[in-house]
């Protein structure tokens, strides 16, 4: 769900870029001086002409003809500059090699070592040009393979990211679907029971319109953030069931339970109220006894919510549609919004339905 602030992912890949080079550059250098001798000065500096070489390589490939050639569907140019960038860093290298850090004495023990091998196994003489290529060959299409790999992988993440934006984008219109919803049926059934107080309890009106007032001012505008603190939540969940107990009579037990204390959390707006509206419209009847639980408990960064209510014999046709978006969305928002941190549980019998959900949530900041 709620994740501390981390480290943007460029600045971790620059970092893991750096680190690299610097044990890259170390490790032979540490090496050459503690074992190698003053002799083995010209292979360091070879070495790091190959690493610049492999570099050069890497780096092109990665930031220019990965993803502007072959993920672009360009893959006969993208082969075909590989190549040509491969020839040229040989040629290159090959050049700082033979004209700047020759070294006489260890050309002269490398001529030695191939005539003792082509003693050894007549006909083999292989060409020192020859080895030099394949050996460079070889490092680049190695290289090569591994730009493609990363040039992949972070394809796949940006189309991941975008997915994850277009499901934010439709979770938010859900969620203006799931407010509109709520609005219609509740705010004229509503209306019209303070309508009948008011010639019956003129302060029990008064008081029903202030908390409709609360109610509409939370969906139009409080909750249009991303996040809303939980003791708002609760209380339009407690302005909502004062207001649909207008409707109730004595055949209806109800019970709710929330936290007193709860202002330092922060959760999406409105992301209880489906399951105490459809607790609302399947678990009262008016011709038999029939019961609401609503229960919910904050204990560190966990939160517990139950709703339990009966199932009236009118109900049975229309469960199938959980609250304004129905229970498929409920499910889908959940998952967008606390993946891998949250467990929702629905138990259906043929006397009641139970509704637990168990969600971490964070500090409000």
């Amino acid at each position: 769900m709620f994740k501390p602030r981390s480290i943007p992912d460029k600045k971790i890949a620059i970092g893991l870029h750096i680190i690299a080079w610097i044990i890259l550059t170390i490790i032979p250098l540490y090496l050459s001086n503690s074992f190698g001798g003053g002799g083995s000065q010209h292979r360091l500096y070879q070495f790091y002409v190959h690493s610049l070489s492999a570099a050069i390589i890497f780096y092109i490939g990665y930031l220019w003809l990965v993803p502007k050639f072959f993920l672009q569907e360009r893959k006969m140019a993208y082969f075909i500059l590989l190549i040509g960038l491969i020839l040229a860093t040989y040629f290159l290298t090959s050049f700082i090699i033979d004209y700047f850090l020759h070294d006489p004495a260890e050309e002269e023990k490398f001529r030695e070592a191939f005539k003792n091998l082509a003693d050894k196994e007549k006909g083999l003489r292989p060409p020192k040009e020859l080895f030099r290529f394949y050996n460079h060959l070889l490092v680049s299409t190695l290289i090569s393979g591994f730009a493609i790999g990363l040039g992949v992988m972070e394809k796949l993440k940006q189309n991941e990211k975008k997915q994850k934006e277009l499901e934010k984008e439709k979770l938010n219109s859900e969620l203006a679907f799931l407010k509109n919803q709520i609005s219609p049926h509740f705010f004229f059934n509503t209306l019209n029971n303070i309508y009948s107080l008011i010639g019956i309890n003129t302060s029990e009106a008064q008081e029903a319109v202030l908390k409709l007032s609360k109610l509409m001012r939370y969906l139009l505008y409080e909750s249009e953030n991303g996040e809303s603190k939980l003791s708002d939540e609760i209380s339009f969940m407690n302005h909502y069931i004062d207001l649909m107990k207008l409707r109730l009579n004595d055949k209806v037990e109800l019970s709710v339970s929330f936290p007193e204390n709860a202002e330092n959390f922060s959760i999406p707006p409105l992301l209880f109220i489906p399951f105490v509206e459809n607790a609302f419209k399947h678990g009262v009847s008016y011709r038999e006894h029939s019961f609401i639980d609503i229960k919910m408990t904050v204990e560190d960064k966990h939160i517990s919510f139950l709703t339990r209510n009966s199932i009236g014999t009118s109900s049975h046709a229309g469960d199938g549609q959980h609250s304004g978006i129905g229970l498929d969305n409920v499910k889908k928002r959940l998952n967008l919004l606390f993946p891998g941190y949250h467990h929702l549980k629905i138990d259906k019998t043929t006397d009641e339905f139970i509704v637990n959900l168990q969600l971490e949530i964070k500090p409000a900041t």
